[in-house]
């Protein structure tokens, strides 16, 4: 679970956070001044400071904020000059944006704020379209606007070029003040709150800030998003009354809090749309009290009434945004927060502690307990000024009348939750604390006629008589009085009053406001960044924690190992001292069989093909040598007769299990079988079942091959369709010439863990990326999920998450009467279907991959897919089939859109993960069995595009360190290292990019070199071995390019494929290639995602010869980079060579570049 943090305020205007690993308060030291409210994200916070401005404090992070800047100069043709910048009167500026309506010259960009510094001068971009253009990168077309071309034409009489510059975000982890890009400000702020992530996501994905004035009134700022972080301006949204509060919640939640107490809730909110367009009023939880704060998440919506009483909004979702009834909580909070996974936080009115609730799940939202989050500071004592007196003085933080506790009706309660966790969980105090708006002169009788102030006694409030002098109340702006000394004793005057929901400012003079022992004040806290899963077990209510950390040592992963290796070889000097004394011992049994029974159903392989019922058994023996082997037999009744199936378990090549939506069902591949596409199906009556069954037949699988422990160095691993993964150890004869051993025949084991790719080297990194995008590092177990006893490792097994989107497609056909509707034709596909449109998928029929994933959110449009979408989502054609497009033409008569919904898996594997950088694909330098490397190269690819080096990365830390960027002019989506350090990379608009001067001195080398790319052919991925880059285009198809490395020319273009369709491709250091086929000569449908090896790939003939087809299908991803063997060449026997020699394979020297082993 990746790191993250939760945000604090005390009364002082500190800012903290509390890390969901940490055990501590740790201040942020570098606010300038001090604040009063903060509303965080996972990647920033906002903060309001006590000149009721807005400051933005960005995490710091490997991945830097870079916005691109584009201006375009046009030129046009005539007879004397040439091409000039002589245009005629109609036609567009000579610096002008893509469309030429805005004037845009160079010297009229400026930074938007002293927060951004620019990386570099204008340049020209010579990419067009994914292939370069000339030197000055011109593009030519007829007139403007008109489709441009990179080729200059005898009836080019307009040409134009792209003028690049990119300014980068510097103000991270610091506070930075918002510039305002208006000529009148708005007004002060009061509150603010920070969401609407999931609203629009990728591409988009924006963020939502709402922010309310002194004066009631509420803002949007608008264009906030990754590479904008400060927005671009604010716009006001109309309301029903003045509002003192809102919340905003990750997606369409937007609940304010009225003065009179009522609460409101912003409707209409949408992609297209963030900031709504009406709002619906809610009556306040009781009807004799108002309400005075309102927190919102996903689906939940809690309230604050002016009792201190805490209430839950039950009903709450994007489809009724209102809600349906409130229920009464225990505990008494000053204010609540909302957090990620509807996680809550308040700050109690009885010691201003921030409390944790309890017990959240997406089942029982409203959780069961108040804990109160006890760690101590960063530092012992503060370091801001403040009297002693001003601790036992400590002001209210909201103003309005003390009223009698009102008995409320029709509403339920949750007092039977209130049985908690004993002392650590908040009681509901008896008489409820009073929120008062401190007066500037307590004697004045008008100021103090809207609400008195009277003593707390869980607080220790004290009258300005019991602390010795009066003393007066005010809010004091800390950035103009930072200046001066303020004596002891000496008050400000006031000159404005606190709003309903400001936070009151104490006047500060002596240093230590806390006292030793004594726990701080809060005032406000923001979980909005905060990470926390139910089943996640925090540090930050153990009191003991801290200390025991200081006392314990810290390990180096160099002293683990030693520390391993020296108890293992004691123990193998132990029991080789103590089987010594036995040797002389007769074996007591020379065989035993041991034989497991069960029932299961079989999928017959005969004609009608249906589930029947059998007998299924495993039999296994050992011989006198210790050798394990065992038979499968399947026991079914034939017109009465009954007869059987047998399969030795030392041919046995796989075990997966196989997605069904009413059966638990498992395949057994052996060599034939996988010939004839045809694998044993058996399916058990429980997923218990199936699972004990996977596990008992791998581990007599691997007891039979000599398989024991974690995978070698030199594994093969893979992934198949649904996330599983796979290792094979390869044998010495897997690349031989010209005989290598079949792919039918590798046999496969399962290793815990759930990854969409996986990438490996001989050094033993590993490395593997989640659909959800999350980076993931071997940590040299084995075992995890439902492997468990001897099938599994006992270290170096964690817990894994992953989330993934389901898809189905709505689609609709046109007709002149209702226009486009679900009523299709006979022949059309099922108006709710999946891509194929022969399954029907509707919402309510449609489940999670398998039981062991949930849905974690509901149904939504998503505009994401290829091709484009119009501004509801829908794609057009001509008819189904069809190649669909963003925009409706008068040929369309169908369309379609795609709804997805996200469910997430947990399970366990030798995987840790790597924060906080979400990955699209990953590449690990393939080096020689025998390299003495110490840090291998890793490169990335961000889901965003962005290139990233991984620093430190070695066998004991194959995690690494950090992340380097490395600048690109357009997003990458393909990135491959192979031997000497070569990277080359695929854009997201199919260009190929070489990276020059990579080298062990300067691992992110120094520039990129766009490669042309084969004829009209757009590439999605390339893999980069010894002497051969090959590539797969967006057909499918692949393309080899034949490099010599120490020149970089291309020399060949050639197509190996002519029927098989490609989906990912894989070199090895000594270029021996492998792929993952979705279409395979000669096969039915069950080719889809079969692991293909190229045969006869040799230095003079790098195409190959041949492909082996191996196991398949649902293989969607295959590394062999761990293999790092040379192929071993086996000389074909003669006539006149001695019999010896035909056993004698004869090995070929390792190849070198430039008088250096290649490999590293």
């Amino acid at each position: 679970m990746p790191v993250s943090l939760l945000w604090a305020v005390d009364v002082y205007g500190r800012v903290y956070s509390l890390s969901t690993a940490g055990q501590q308060w740790e201040q942020c030291r570098d606010a300038q001044m001090e604040i009063k409210r903060v509303t965080a994200v996972q990647q920033c916070c906002w903060g309001i400071a006590c000149d009721n401005s807005i400051y933005l404090n960005v995490h710091a992070s490997d991945l830097p904020v870079r916005y691109q800047e584009e201006t375009y100069e046009n030129q046009r043709w005539n007879p004397v000059d040439g091409f000039s910048d002589r245009l005629l009167p109609s036609d567009r500026w000579q610096w002008s944006d893509i469309t030429g309506l805005q004037h845009q010259p160079l010297d009229s960009f400026q930074l938007p704020s002293s927060s951004w510094e620019w990386e570099g001068d204008w340049y020209v971009d010579e990419n067009f379209e994914g292939e370069p253009t000339e030197k000055e990168g011109w593009t030519y077309a007829i007139d403007f606007p008109a489709n441009y071309t990179k080729d200059k034409r005898w009836n080019s009489c307009v040409r134009r070029r792209r003028w690049l510059r990119y300014r980068r975000y510097k103000a991270m982890d610091t506070w930075a003040k918002i510039p305002s890009q208006q000529t009148t400000l708005p007004d002060p702020f009061s509150d603010i709150s920070c969401g609407g992530w999931e609203i629009s996501e990728e591409p988009r994905g924006r963020l939502s800030l709402w922010a309310v004035s002194l004066q009631g009134k509420v803002w949007f700022r608008d264009g906030i998003y990754h590479h904008n972080p400060e927005g671009s301006l604010w716009e006001e949204v109309p309301l029903p009354g003045e509002v003192v509060q809102i919340s905003c919640g990750p997606g369409d939640l937007v609940w304010a809090v009225l003065w009179e107490g009522q609460l409101i809730v912003r409707e209409g909110i949408s992609r297209d749309c963030p900031k709504g367009t009406s709002w619906a009023v809610v009556e306040s939880p009781s009807p004799d009290v108002g309400a005075t704060h309102v927190a919102v998440g996903v689906s939940v919506v809690w309230a604050v009434t002016k009792d201190s009483k805490v209430w839950f909004r039950r009903g709450v979702n994007s489809h009724n945004p209102c809600g349906s009834g409130w229920i009464s909580m225990v505990g008494e909070m000053i204010m609540i927060n909302v957090g990620l996974n509807d996680q809550v936080w308040g700050i109690s009115s009885e010691d201003r502690g921030v409390y944790f609730r309890q017990g959240v799940t997406s089942s029982e939202l409203s959780g069961k307990t108040w804990k109160a989050i006890s760690v101590p500071r960063d530092g012992d004592r503060s370091h801001s000024s403040a009297s002693a007196s001003s601790l036992q003085s400590a002001g209210c933080f909201f103003c309005g009348e003390v009223r009698a506790q009102s008995v409320v009706s029709d509403v339920e309660s949750d007092t039977e939750k209130g049985s908690a966790d004993g002392a650590s969980c908040l009681v509901t105090s008896a008489s409820p604390e009073s929120f008062v708006d401190a007066p500037s002169d307590p004697s004045d009788p008008s100021t103090a006629g809207e609400g008195g102030v009277r003593s707390s006694s869980a607080g220790g409030v004290l009258s300005p008589s019991q602390s010795g002098a009066p003393l007066e109340w005010s809010n004091v702006d800390l950035e103009e009085a930072q200046g001066q000394q303020v004596p002891a004793g000496a008050v400000q005057d006031s000159t404005d009053t606190c709003s309903l929901s400001s936070v009151a400012t104490y006047t500060l003079a002596m240093e230590d406001p806390y006292g030793a022992d004594e726990h701080p004040l809060w005032a406000w806290v923001s979980g909005g960044g905060c990470n926390v899963d139910s089943h996640y077990q925090l540090n930050w209510f153990n009191s003991m924690a801290q200390s025991v950390q200081s006392m314990s040592l810290s390990v180096t992963p160099a002293q683990t190992a030693a520390w391993r290796k020296q108890i293992f070889e004691q123990l193998s000097e132990r029991t080789k001292r103590e089987m010594d004394n036995f040797r002389h011992y007769e074996q007591a049994i020379e065989q035993s069989v041991w034989v497991k029974k069960g029932t299961m159903q079989w999928w017959r392989d005969w004609k009608p093909h249906k589930w029947i019922d059998v007998h299924f058994a495993l039999e296994q023996f050992s011989g006198p040598e210790g050798n394990k082997d065992g038979i499968l037999f399947i026991y079914y009744n034939f017109y009465e007769e009954k007869k059987y199936l047998h399969a030795f378990i030392n041919e046995v090549t796989i075990l997966v299990p196989v997605l069904n939506d009413s059966k638990h069902t498992f395949a057994i591949y052996t060599p034939e079988r996988t010939k004839q596409r045809w694998p044993i199906r058996l399916a058990a009556a429980t997923e218990l079942e199936m699972h004990d069954w996977l596990a008992l037949l791998s581990v007599s699988c691997c007891d039979s091959r000599g398989i024991h422990g974690p995978p070698s160095k030199q594994a093969i691993w893979s992934t198949t369709c649904k996330g599983d993964i796979f290792v094979s150890e390869p044998s010495p004869a897997l690349e031989a010439m010209p005989y290598p051993t079949p792919s039918d025949q590798m046999f496969w084991r399962q290793v815990g863990g759930h990854l969409r790719v996986v990438e490996c080297n001989s050094v033993g990194i590993v490395w593997g990326i989640g659909y959800d995008h999350i980076a993931w590092a071997y940590t040299g177990g084995y075992g995890g999920g439902f492997f468990q006893g001897l099938a599994s490792s006992t270290d170096n097994i964690y817990t894994q998450t992953d989330v993934k989107s389901v898809y189905i497609y709505e689609n609709q056909r046109w007709n002149p009467v209702t226009g486009y509707t679900n009523r299709g034709l006979p022949t059309d596909r099922y108006m709710w279907s999946d891509a194929s449109g022969l399954h029907e998928c509707t919402k309510t029929n449609t489940k999670p991959p398998s039981p062991q994933w949930t849905w974690v959110s509901d149904w939504v449009i998503d505009y994401s897919v290829s091709g484009g979408t119009d501004r509801e989502g829908w794609q057009y054609a001509a008819d189904f089939p069809a190649s669909y497009h963003g925009h409706k033409t008068m040929k369309d008569f169908v369309r379609r859109r795609r709804w997805a919904r996200k469910c997430k898996l947990t399970t366990t594997g030798p995987w840790q993960e790597i924060p906080p950088i979400p990955l699209s694909d990953v590449t690990i330098l393939p080096c020689a069995a025998q390299s003495s490397m110490e840090v291998v190269p890793l490169w990335a690819i961000s889901n965003k595009g962005d290139v990233l080096c991984r620093l430190g990365v070695t066998a004991l830390t194959p995690a690494g360190s950090s992340w380097l960027h490395v600048g690109t002019d357009q997003p990458f989506k393909s990135i491959s290292i192979g031997a000497a350090r070569q990277v080359w990379a695929i854009a997201r608009d199919g260009s190929a990019f070489y990276r020059g001067s990579v080298s062990e001195e300067n691992p992110a080398g120094d520039c990129w070199y766009h490669i042309p790319s084969p004829s009209k052919q757009k590439l999605k991925q390339v893999s980069v071995g010894r002497t051969s880059v090959y590539t797969v285009d967006e057909n499918g198809k692949k393309t080899h390019f034949h490099m010599n490395l120490t020149q970089l020319t291309l020399d060949d273009y050639c197509s190996l494929l002519k029927e098989e369709i490609v989906t990912g491709i894989l070199i090895t250091l000594y270029d021996t290639v492998w792929i993952i086929a979705d279409k395979v000569q000669g096969s039915h449908s069950l080719s889809c995602g079969t692991v293909c090896h190229r045969l006869g790939v040799q230095p003079m003939e790098p195409k190959g010869q041949s492909w082996d087809y191996g196991i398949g299908g649902g293989w969607d991803h295959i590394t062999v980079r761990g293999n790092s063997m040379e192929p071993p060449r086996i000389r074909l026997p003669s006539l006149t060579d001695p019999l010896p020699a035909l056993q004698s394979p004869i090995s070929v020297r390792n190849t070198e570049v430039n008088g250096n082993p290649v490999g590293c």
